[in-house]
């Protein structure tokens, strides 16, 4: 993809969806990096309905440390791993409180340095709470980054290397919960839509008569 190609390519994208959000449903930072940390392996509907019962009673690390790990467990068994990763969100939730306030920190360091927190993870709650310009490379935008021509790579690192220095600034705040709408609905795994896809003209998937 050129850089004329991928300037068109976000610009489309913008046009039909101006201001992006996550799909998961949260009222706090903590609320997100709960979410997000939930959401590995499992898809944004199964958090959400989990966590609709989970927030009201519990949406702070003092809170979810009193339910105690059994009833953590119990708000999100619909989940799939929930086992581990109720333990890892009581292990974070104690380190926020011990070390951060109960504030969550706003480095990638800090943020990484959470159980259950990796790189993926820290890069939405950078992106989503705090507006920051990283790129959360999850199987979504790794297949459409490598698809399209975007940004191919063999690693999910390598797709975010190429997405940060191939998308332009003006786009790249956004430009994570696009690429990740794009293939949830339109650029999927097992049949991409090109037939209704609007950036169809500048993939190279579509131009190599691969669809």
């Amino acid at each position: 993809m050129t850089p004329d190609q991928t300037e068109s390519f976000f610009k489309t994208l913008q046009a039909a969806n101006p201001q992006p959000n996550t799909e998961l449903v949260y009222t706090s930072v903590f609320e997100l990096l709960a979410a997000v940390l939930l959401s590995a392996q499992a898809t944004d509907v199964s958090v959400n309905k989990a966590t609709l019962q989970l927030f009201p009673v519990a949406n702070t690390p003092e809170k979810i440390l009193a339910l105690g790990l059994e009833g953590l467990e119990f708000y999100i068994k619909s989940i799939g791993l929930y086992r581990s990763k109720a333990r890892h969100l009581m292990a974070t939730c104690q380190i926020l409180k011990d070390q951060h306030g109960s504030v969550v920190p706003r480095t990638r360091e800090a943020l990484q340095a959470l159980p259950g927190v990796g790189r993926k993870t820290a890069n939405v709650v950078l992106n989503v709470a705090f507006g920051e310009p990283t790129m959360a490379v999850d199987t979504h935008i790794f297949r459409v980054g490598n698809r399209t021509g975007l940004a191919p790579g063999k690693t999910p690192y390598d797709v975010e290397m190429g997405l940060l220095k191939r998308i332009p600034a003006a786009y790249l705040v956004d430009a994570h919960h696009w690429l990740i709408l794009h293939g949830r609905y339109v650029c999927q795994a097992r049949k991409p839509q090109c037939e209704k896809c609007a950036v169809s003209a500048f993939c190279d998937f579509k131009q190599m008569g691969t669809s």
